[in-house]
């Protein structure tokens, strides 16, 4: 066992936590998620990609998600590591559920563990291709309730410490209360399907089925004979709706919910 030099927070980090932990409670939404994650939350935690997935049920897995500010990940990447069982979340998530502390994979470092965390390599192709560069995997509930969370925190400011390793410690109970606030169905006024047909309209329907298909809004606009300015409105619409933040979102979660038609 090794014995990491690093312990301990500044005072500087101790006030920035508590602003953190503080301004946590007003996120409700995913766009307060979003901005949260970009305000002081990074002079703690410095990342540019973060994944999470919340589950509520012991028999269902964790639904992702994710939030990035890098241009080199987007929803193709977001799709190939969070496949069941063989993607590059499900491998890391295993591995995490072992000791259930921070688990750092960073392949310029030498695979070790420490007092509060671990640091391991993966094949460095998946990595590659997952434009992660290095990532951070914690949760909090360890599966044992009917509610749990994990977050990845990827393209790390900083390399793996002790220090990082207790912030995330700390932070993540009450990251985890913002997530399930967030993804809560209550929040959510499309999260069931007993009311999806009368939230989305059959207009938002079609642009949604061509969303899903890769269209652009000229290309959309020009399909339905209408302008682009109405698409665009649409597309805000269900962007709204579905409470996502983008529209490559919102045509995963239009498939996922059954709102369109997913070729075979």
């Amino acid at each position: 066992m090794q014995v990491d030099s690093d312990d301990g927070l500044s005072l500087e980090q101790r006030v920035n936590f508590m602003d953190v932990i503080t301004s946590s409670l007003r996120v409700t939404q995913r766009t307060h998620l979003f901005n949260w994650l970009q305000g002081e939350f990074q002079s703690l935690l410095g990342h540019e990609i973060m994944v999470f997935g919340v589950k509520t049920s012991e028999s269902e897995p964790h639904d992702f998600e994710y939030f990035t500010s890098s241009r080199y990940f987007g929803q193709d990447q977001f799709n190939q590591i969070i496949q069941q069982d063989k993607g590059l979340v499900a491998q890391a998530l295993k591995l995490w559920r072992k000791k259930t502390i921070p688990l750092f994979v960073d392949n310029q470092l030498e695979p070790a563990e420490y007092v509060n965390y671990s640091v391991i390599n993966f094949d460095q192709n998946v990595m590659l291709s997952s434009e992660l560069k290095n990532f951070v995997i914690h949760g909090f509930g360890q599966d044992l309730g009917k509610i749990s969370s994990v977050v990845i925190f990827s393209r790390l400011h900083k390399s793996a410490n002790a220090t990082y390793a207790q912030m995330l410690e700390l932070i993540m109970p009450h990251l985890h209360c913002a997530l399930i606030r967030v993804t809560s169905t209550s929040n959510n006024p499309i999260a069931t399907e007993n009311n999806i047909g009368r939230l989305i309209t059959k207009r938002e329907t079609e642009v949604l089925q061509w969303l899903h298909m890769g269209k652009t809004n000229w290309e959309i606009s020009t399909i339905l004979d209408i302008s682009p300015l109405t698409v665009k409105n649409h597309v805000q619409n269900v962007i709204r709706k579905l409470n996502v933040l983008n529209r490559s979102q919102a045509a995963v979660k239009a498939a996922k919910l059954g709102l369109i038609r997913v070729a075979k």
